[in-house]
């Protein structure tokens, strides 16, 4: 077996994958392998387990297929192909991990193209708080936030199924669907009892990394997601501030409703702003730890800052916001973060499948987790869904310019 590290990669959500296209935040941590199993056909089954099973019993796995093949009404349902990538998914379901999953070629196939940032859905991330289907963010201007969804809903159904025990690539494949076509949601908001009730009417969903505009003098840059393009968006934002031809009296930088990405990501934007130090620490199984530090020179280290959050920062972006605090290199103002911080690797198999695998958690330079626990604001500031006003960007501007 022949294993290549192409890039490291931060998703999970609060998957944090990337399902946007659903709302799918699996914007998980995680590292992207290459795995070369050589050519072999779709299928080989071997009834003769490999050297390390040896004491293992696959007896009733076997009567089990043959049982299906003899007596199962629907002969047309028996796919042997269906049926191994299920008993894949099922050996990797039993962990109990939502993050650590196996992924049929068509839904590996999805979320790499859901790095592209274009796709058709509703526009929430998803992830999991104490095994339930949660909206990590609801992006805003996206079908989802337009009919109510807000980040920290639980997801109870979709359509009629139930969601308890669903995997992420499950419930993004019940979200995802066609523009135009209408998906509805059983869900509760926090700190209520009675749920609702969403249709939301699917639509292409557009998503580009970095914006960036000016308030008073105060530039506004939103960071939307950490994916294959935000190197290159962020690099044009920041010359579009420094080429203003009026002075800027400091930098907000808003992560609000971000589900994460790429670890190389946070690194990355956080190398911004600091001009040296740790970003962030991975601590593996075995207790060993690895760090990742500043790896170039930011163009914005001088300029006064502040970080906006919400429930909907996770992984990648609590990365930046606790390095960013942890200096005090910024004022952080908004609501507690989502409390994403395990790091997954995803293989990509022979066959064009995948594996996730839930491998390490991330640590603050600090060395403290934040996994369940999320990132605290400096200013706690609650955004009122009663009124069009925004609290959290009208303080950080204040901040900035008072």
């Amino acid at each position: 077996m022949k294993l290549n590290l192409r890039q490291v990669r931060l998703v999970t959500v609060i998957i944090g994958f990337i399902l946007l296209a659903a709302g799918g935040g699996y914007w998980l941590g995680f590292h992207q392998l290459s795995v070369e199993l050589g050519k072999r056909p779709l299928i080989s089954v071997e009834r003769t387990p490999p050297a390390e099973g040896k004491k293992l019993d696959f007896s009733l796995f076997w009567d089990v297929w043959d049982r299906l093949g003899v007596s199962f009404l629907n002969k047309n349902a028996l796919n042997s192909q269906k049926m191994i990538y299920g008993a894949i998914q099922g050996m990797v379901a039993s962990l109990g991990d939502p993050y650590t999953v196996f992924l049929a070629p068509q839904e590996n196939q999805q979320i790499k193209e859901d790095l592209n940032g274009a796709f058709e859905g509703v526009g929430i991330e998803l992830g999991f708080r104490d095994h339930q289907l949660t909206v990590v963010s609801a992006l805003r201007g996206m079908p989802a936030q337009k009919a109510g969804v807000k980040a920290g809903d639980l997801i109870l159904k979709i359509e009629e199924q139930e969601t308890t025990g669903i995997s992420l690539p499950e419930a993004v494949k019940l979200i995802r669907g066609p523009k135009g076509t209408a998906i509805k949601l059983i869900l509760l908001h926090q700190d209520e009892k009675e749920p609702y009730e969403a249709i939301i009417i699917r639509d292409t969903i557009i998503i580009p990394s970095v914006e960036v505009e000016f308030i008073n003098q105060v530039a506004l840059l939103k960071l939307m997601r950490f994916g294959d393009r935000t190197s290159d968006e962020w690099h044009q934002a920041v010359a579009k501030i420094l080429n203003q031809p009026r002075s800027i009296k400091g930098v907000i930088l808003d992560i609000r409703a971000n589900p994460g990405g790429y670890l190389s990501g946070a690194v990355f934007i956080a190398s911004e702003f600091l001009p040296s130090g740790v970003v962030v620490q991975q601590e593996s199984a075995n207790g060993l730890r690895e760090t990742y530090s500043v790896n170039r020179d930011g163009q914005l280290t001088l300029m006064p800052l502040v970080v906006l959050v919400d429930q909907g920062s996770a992984s990648a972006s609590e990365i930046v916001a606790g390095a960013l605090q942890h200096y005090q290199r910024a004022k952080v103002v908004g609501e507690k973060t989502f409390g994403k911080g395990t790091i997954q690797e995803a293989q990509d198999l022979a066959d064009g499948s995948g594996l996730h695998i839930t491998t390490a958690r991330w640590l603050l330079p600090s060395g403290e987790s934040i996994e369940g626990k999320s990132i605290t604001p400096d200013y706690e500031v609650k955004d009122s869904p009663e009124t069009e006003e925004d609290e959290q960007l009208d303080n950080a501007v204040a901040l900035l310019t008072s």
